[in-house]
């Protein structure tokens, strides 16, 4: 934000160098971005002189050989001029022999085209005061011969580029800078003083507005509206058009610049209608209707929805409320009577469509950021005093008024040691009081106690919304005591010693994993899109994942999982002939649950086939049990065995998952669940990815973390060698192998005993079709047997094996394939 130094002096009379005032405005926690210098720099040997003659000059067709009286001191000056804007009798800027123009520019005598000349008479932005050089500056009012340019031009301003924190609202004026500055240099600060107090010049006549009404009034809690008759449309005076482009804005007419001047000087945004142009005589506050449509001032058709707020007459929409006006609707050179709006909008419906439209203006970021609505009020009749001064007309009635302000009263009671503490230092309780005070939060009351010095009741105002503890006050103390008198101090503090969060240990060591095996770490944002969403969980869940308020469609919606982001990052790379096909990635996932949405620490994975990868050796094509090895690795680091876990495959369609290719294992009721496999096919193509993907993801709710790192320990293993034996079994199709090795397992080790140790059962054939009845599958698995302690012998064996194949057929379904 540009703040004028010359308008905040109408406020607080500063007289402090430039850089200091700088300095200040950053100690109270505003950044100074840039510092601007406009106007004419203090010109030595520059002044005013009058064209008495001008001739052709006898060697040049465009130049002009002029006499020119610079006054007294100087008498005639002859001069070479190339201008051609200028006339025998206009008084002009001369500078003379020895004078140096801004850009280190030394006026000399000299020759030009075999002619003296003994002086330069100066356009505009040779003096450093605009960029207009298209010829001289010519000068208004006649002043007299020989006076300094100096005192002649308008005099120059100082404008400081602001950074103002979203927390400070009141500080998007030069009345909020002001202030600030009053406190910190100990100097009164000065009200602009209304005229007008709401007293009206004519009797109520309707006939200009006859009715205000306000139809969403969680939206628009407070809207004045003030009819001005018979004002004559022009130019604005000259103070106000260099307060304006002072600070960037383009002057216009005087009623849209006095509108412009209040909102920069107070922060309350004003807007002025056109009486004749409000269709109906009447101001509807509304939504907008799906669908609707309004030109804005910049030329520009905008398409409404009916979560926006506008300001309509009887016909139609004529402002996006807070942000920008229609072009049909605002006052113009043949305007007479006005309406002057003055309202308070939601911050959170005025940024919404801000975002939703890519349209913002001044207004718009002083409402997004928050309008006080107890001195709207105020700034409405300061609008409509500069109004009757530089435009003339009457106030007529009615004046109209819908809504409200909140009561406001907030007291936050301090202690003076209470400051003292939370500073470290001490600072005099006078001083404290002083600077409260200064920035007009004011001693409601003090009560002297003996144990925690002066006990304050402070009174905030309502344009200070950021203070409302204790502490808050502790930090403007602070703030005008200046950051930089803090005394050095050797800082003391307990060392904590704490182990990292579970969360941040899983995920390092996730990453740490899956990076070690040859896959790229990303990071995508939390938030998706609705259309994205539907297809990886049901219509309920998509219900409870959904944002109440989202910022952009596309980020609607709490992710269920990280392979959606995972998916757009290898699409990403495909289109850019990156050969990055295996990703990963760990962070948050919500997953819902009869309901209720749990958070979970996830880490996801994904295999792309390696499409145009050109490579010596060609590594194995990944499959099911590629993905289903990441997804044990990563659940052992959560503390869970997936091999000790019931696995189920995704049958029918599934979200994102391929049927018959891709398996589940856990539930939420358990704390963690897991999905492994082939991604979906024809979803995989629908998104434009090229080639099968497999992947996997392993979610897992905090709580079921432990922050405790299990150290490897050694184990003892056995030297003697193991004895094998091979079973195979003919079991029903459906029946899924591992649920076979299990049993199988269990079975074994009753029948082994004590004798030696059962080291693995694993399933390394499957079998299907001829010599088997339909409907059969055979599963042969294989038994490793080992002792530690000796050589097992073929009999002690063949006993046990024998015991395990009578054990299957008497209790089990299973036939033993001969």
């Amino acid at each position: 934000m540009k703040i004028s130094l010359n308008w905040l002096r109408d406020y607080v009379a500063l007289d402090a160098p430039v850089e200091e005032i700088s300095r200040a405005i950053t100690f109270l926690g505003f950044e100074v971005e840039n510092v601007i210098r406009t106007g004419a720099p203090a010109l030595r040997d520059v002044v005013v002189g009058e064209v008495l003659a001008r001739d052709k000059h006898p060697n040049a067709d465009k130049l002009s050989v002029c006499q020119v009286d610079v006054g007294p001191a100087g008498g005639v000056k002859t001069i070479v001029c190339g201008a051609q804007n200028y006339q025998v009798g206009d008084r002009v800027p001369v500078a003379l022999p020895g004078a140096v123009l801004p850009g280190d520019f030394v006026i000399k005598q000299s020759k030009i085209r075999g002619q003296s000349s003994d002086g330069m008479m100066c356009s505009a932005k040779e003096l450093g005061v605009a960029e207009d050089a298209a010829g001289l500056l010519i000068l208004g009012g006649r002043p007299a011969i020989g006076t300094p340019i100096n005192q002649v031009l308008p005099p120059g301003d100082v404008v400081f580029d602001i950074e103002i924190t979203p927390n400070r609202p009141d500080c998007l004026s030069h009345l909020g800078i002001a202030r600030e500055l009053s406190a910190w240099f100990k100097l009164p600060l000065i009200y602009p003083q209304e005229k007008f107090r709401g007293d009206l010049d004519d009797a109520p006549d309707p006939s200009a507005l006859r009715n205000v009404s306000v139809l969403s009034p969680e939206d628009c809690p407070l809207y004045t509206a003030h009819i001005i008759k018979g004002v004559k449309i022009g130019p604005s005076p000259e103070w106000l058009q260099r307060r304006l482009a002072a600070v960037g804005l383009r002057p216009i007419n005087n009623v849209v610049d006095v509108g412009n001047y209040v909102m920069l000087e107070t922060g309350q945004p004003l807007h002025a209608f056109d009486a004749r142009k409000l269709g109906g005589g009447e101001i509807v506050v509304r939504r907008a209707a799906d669908g609707e449509k309004i030109v804005t001032l910049d030329g520009k058709e905008r398409v409404l929805t009916s979560r926006m707020l506008v300001i309509a007459d009887g016909h139609r929409p004529v402002v996006i409320a807070g942000i920008m006006g229609g072009e049909n609707s605002g006052v113009g050179d043949d305007t007479v009577d006005l309406v002057l709006e003055c309202a308070i909008f939601r911050r959170q419906s005025i940024r919404w469509t801000s975002r939703r439209l890519g349209l913002s203006s001044d207004s718009c970021y002083r409402y997004e950021r928050g309008v006080d609505p107890h001195t709207a009020l105020e700034a409405a009749y300061r609008a409509i005093d500069l109004i009757l001064e530089i435009a003339g007309g009457r106030v007529s009635g009615p004046a109209y008024r819908v809504g409200s302000d909140v009561p406001w009263r907030r007291e936050i009671v301090v202690t003076h040691d209470y400051i003292c503490e939370k500073l470290g230092f001490d600072i005099p309780a006078d001083e404290m009081r002083a600077g409260l005070e200064g920035l007009e939060l004011s001693i409601e009351r003090e009560e002297l106690t003996e144990a925690r010095g002066p006990a304050w009741t402070v009174t905030i105002p309502s344009w200070r919304d950021d203070l409302d503890r204790p502490i808050d006050l502790v930090e403007e103390v602070l703030r005008l005591h200046g950051t930089d008198k803090i005394p050095a101090a050797v800082v003391t503090a307990p060392g904590l010693i704490a182990d990292d969060d579970p969360v941040v240990l899983f995920n390092r060591r996730a990453t740490d994993y899956l990076v070690g095996h040859d896959f790229h770490e990303c990071l995508n944002y939390t938030l998706r899109s609705a259309r994205e969403i539907g297809t990886w969980v049901s219509e309920t869940a998509a219900v409870e994942l959904a944002l109440a308020n989202p910022f952009v469609d596309d980020q609607s919606h709490l992710r269920p999982s990280l392979i959606m982001g995972l998916l757009e990052s290898l699409k990403l790379n495909q289109s850019r002939g990156v050969p990055a096909s295996r990703l990963c990635e760990t962070g948050r996932v919500f997953i819902e649950r009869n309901g209720q949405n749990f958070e979970c620490a996830a880490a996801g994975f994904l295999i792309a086939e390696p499409i145009g990868e050109k490579a010596w050796l060609k590594r194995p094509a990944a499959d099911f049990y590629t993905a289903k090895k990441y997804i044990g690795a990563l659940a052992a680091m959560a503390g869970v065995d997936l091999v000790r876990q019931a696995l189920s495959p995704i049958a029918g369609p599934y979200y994102g998952w391929q049927e018959g290719q891709s398996a589940t294992a856990g539930e939420m009721a358990q704390g963690w669940t897991a999905r492994f496999g082939l991604l979906s096919l024809p979803m995989v193509t629908s998104m434009g990815v090229e080639g099968k993907v497999y992947a996997g993801i392993f979610a897992i709710l905090p709580e079921k973390l432990t922050a405790e790192t299990t150290r490897r320990r050694y184990v003892e293993f056995s030297l003697q060698p193991a004895a094998f034996r091979d079973l195979a079994l003919v079991v029903d199709a459906a029946v899924h192998a591992d649920e076979v090795r299990k049993g199988l397992a269990k079975i074994t080790r009753t029948a082994v005993g004590g004798a030696f140790v059962l080291e693995s059962v694993e399933a390394f054939d499957v079998y299907q079709g001829q010599g088997l009845p339909e409907g059969k599958k055979s599963l042969a698995f294989s038994l490793v047997f080992r002792s530690p302690e000796r050589t097992l012998t073929d009999d002690e064996v063949n006993v046990v094996f024998q015991k395990i194949q009578d054990e299957v057929a008497k209790t089990t379904s299973w036939q033993i394939r001969k």
